[in-house]
């Protein structure tokens, strides 16, 4: 017969944190005892909140790289946000509107909705910037049109200097 030992799945005392060794008076300082904060993540999963480290950390701020292909444009921006909201910051940069723009992370494009930290993006990390080529193909064609405009214009009898 083989008796088989259950194991604790769980603490029963939750002690979070350090606990200073001096200055209790009672000689308590085994009993530190810290309140677990929790935090709402944008996809909907509660999770414990993280201990801030640096300053720009606390702030949840990142720095991302984007390439646009000719320069390279660094962006500091909250690690919650969005690719569209990072769309909308890049657009200051560019002056690119934020419909008119692809962003590329690892290989693949991203959709306005999806949260920076959800997909990975962390400190330092490299989004590709392309410009939409439908929109790039009709923004050429209406100036090709306008040109056309032009040169009518400027080949009519009337235009012409007597």
């Amino acid at each position: 017969m083989v008796k088989l030992r259950s194991k604790k799945l769980f603490k029963t005392s939750s002690k979070v944190g350090i606990c200073g060794g001096g200055g209790d008076g009672g000689g308590g300082g085994g009993n530190c005892r810290r309140e677990i904060e929790w935090e709402l993540r944008p996809g909907g999963l509660l999770v414990q909140k993280r201990e801030a480290i640096g300053a720009d950390e606390s702030k949840g701020m990142i720095n991302v790289r984007v390439s646009t292909g000719l320069r390279w444009l660094h962006i500091s921006i909250s690690a919650t946000a969005t690719f569209g909201e990072l769309k909308v910051m890049v657009a200051m940069e560019t002056g690119l509107e934020p419909k008119e723009q692809r962003l590329l992370f690892k290989g693949k494009e991203k959709e306005d909705g999806d949260h920076l930290h959800m997909v990975g993006v962390k400190e330092g990390d490299k989004v590709l910037l392309l410009e939409d080529p439908a929109i790039k193909e009709r923004k050429l064609r209406s100036i090709g049109v306008a040109m056309k405009a032009m040169e009518i214009k400027g080949s009519c009898p009337a235009a012409i200097p007597a």
